[in-house]
């Protein structure tokens, strides 16, 4: 495989990823943090580093409207629903373990 075909496969992922998740409206990013350390923001965040790398401007809005589909704010009014105290607290117990972790 070359490094073309690699960055490729690689952004074709990514895209696959991306319209799964948009398929799973239902998936809160509450419940992608908890269970695997990662949300809809997070890949957010990513894109955004990824582009002043290249020096590519991407500000988190747009980075944010490419992951979620529509401006943040749209998605959230329509898709996001409040965090329960039980996800709320398994959030809290994982942010506090990885705090730990980092010492």
């Amino acid at each position: 495989m070359t490094n073309e075909q690699k960055i490729q496969l690689e952004a074709a992922a990514f895209r696959h990823l991306l319209k799964h998740l948009d398929s799973r409206k239902d998936v809160q990013n509450i419940e992608l943090m908890n269970l695997a350390g990662f949300c809809r923001n997070c890949l957010s965040k990513w894109m955004m580093a990824e582009a002043d790398k290249l020096d590519v401007e991407l500000d988190y809005d747009q980075a944010r409207e490419h992951v979620y589909g529509m401006p943040y704010s749209q998605w959230k009014d329509n898709h996001q629903l409040p965090a329960t105290a039980e996800q709320t607290a398994v959030f809290e117990a994982l942010q506090a373990k990885k705090k730990q972790q980092l010492k």
